[in-house]
């Protein structure tokens, strides 16, 4: 793979819309995902793309998905092309970066787990000694775990940043009894998460999840799971509290941006070549480290040539 997918146009196909990393399609009783190799820093979608990103992103998400299946129902109903109604199965670009999922009604929380303390809660400790509100022992510093992983709700922005807000703000927003569920349920993902990643050298530092309501009005988790998109990964034979750390998320196109110069109002930098490619080998690395295998992402997208006919 060698060109990235910045976008999606699939003939007779129904776009329902088009977000800063997915294309979202439908069909007569399901959504089709499409994640895109674009990427995204401090609310701009930057150039050039990361090639194969999407790839990455779709395949650790259904790696998570699978693997807690048996803790909470999720939203995917296929993951091949092979199981994708047309005209979206017979679309080579689609293979490996899309899924078909259950139309839900969506949560509208963020659901985060934070484990260390890093990013806007660093900042909010060195300044009150709190993280969303929720008071923590004094004296930690930068990038430290923290006493026990903590709940931060916040609500979902269409544009801009999402909002921090206090628990019982999310009660008022969706009832007690289910806020008290995602709280449950968000930390027990994160903290057997957590254990399994630092097993193979990785800390998940805190990460986001969305979570939707079925027919029966059953939670499922949707969206993506534990990807470097919504998650802070840090190698863990490099940590070291009391400074930021290396890591194989974002961060690292973030610290260039940072250091870059730029005004955070568009248009952003363009990417240099070497960011694009330690982005994608960090994302890479990442999922091997995970997973346990490597991720040939020049494999995708030649199973089925563009105008293969349903059979």
């Amino acid at each position: 793979m060698t060109e990235a997918l910045l976008t999606t146009s699939i003939p007779d196909g129904r776009l329902v819309s088009r977000g800063k990393v997915r294309d979202i399609y439908e069909t007569d009783d399901a959504l089709v995902l499409v994640a895109t190799d674009r990427i995204s820093a401090f609310d701009c979608v930057l150039d050039p793309g990361v090639p194969g990103r999407g790839i990455i992103l779709t395949q650790l998400s259904t790696f998570w998905f699978r693997r807690f299946e048996t803790t909470v129902p999720n939203h995917l109903l296929a993951t091949d092309l092979d199981g994708h109604p047309e005209p979206y199965r017979s679309r080579p670009e689609l293979d490996g970066r899309s899924v078909l999922v259950k139309r839900l009604r969506p949560i509208p929380i963020e659901c985060v787990a934070r484990g260390y303390l890093a990013g806007s809660g660093w900042k909010e400790y060195r300044a009150g000694g709190t993280v969303c509100g929720i008071p923590l022992p004094s004296g930690l510093t930068e990038s430290d775990q923290l006493p026990e992983a903590i709940f931060t709700p916040a609500t979902k922005a269409t544009s801009g940043h999402d909002e921090n807000i206090s628990f019982e703000r999310m009660a008022g927003i969706v009832g007690a009894d289910l806020a008290d569920r995602l709280r449950q349920l968000t930390l027990e993902l994160y903290s057997e998460a957590a254990a399994y990643a630092r097993e193979r050298g990785i800390i998940i530092a805190d990460t986001k999840f969305e979570f939707g309501l079925d027919d029966d009005g059953a939670v499922v988790w949707m969206d993506e799971a534990l990807t470097p998109d919504s998650s802070r990964f840090w190698p863990a034979d490099a940590y070291a509290p009391g400074r930021s750390q290396p890591s194989y998320d974002k961060q690292y196109v973030r610290d260039w941006l940072e250091a870059s110069g730029w005004s955070k109002e568009p248009p952003p930098p363009t990417l240099p070549a070497q960011v694009v490619n330690g982005t994608l080998d960090r994302y890479l690395e990442a999922y091997e480290r995970l997973t346990g295998a490597r991720l040939d992402l020049a494999s995708f997208g030649s199973a089925k040539p563009a105008d293969a006919a349903d059979s």
